[in-house]
């Protein structure tokens, strides 16, 4: 089993990370269900920007939780240089 580690664009431009090991299954939650995470559920409809994959929950879990204490510029410069977007 794969687990991925995403990052997502609200409606409101601010963005939101989390970690599934069903990525579209997630992201329609995100955007449909009232299974989606309350900060996404006030924020619709939300985009995925960015996403990395693991072979482990816990290490998916521990780059979820470094990513979420980044700031907004931080997460837009991964963003951006996986799209191949990078400025610098």
């Amino acid at each position: 089993m794969s687990y991925f580690v995403y990052i997502l664009e609200c409606a409101d431009k601010s963005l939101y990370a989390g970690a599934t090991n069903n990525l579209e299954k997630r992201l329609k939650q995100h955007n449909n269900s009232k299974c989606g995470a309350h900060y996404t559920k006030l924020r619709r409809p939300v985009i995925l920007k960015y996403s990395e994959i693991y072979k482990t929950l816990k290490k998916a879990r521990k780059r979820e939780a470094e990513i979420k204490t980044w700031d907004r510029t931080k997460k837009l410069t991964l963003i951006n240089k996986r799209c191949g977007v990078d400025k610098n």
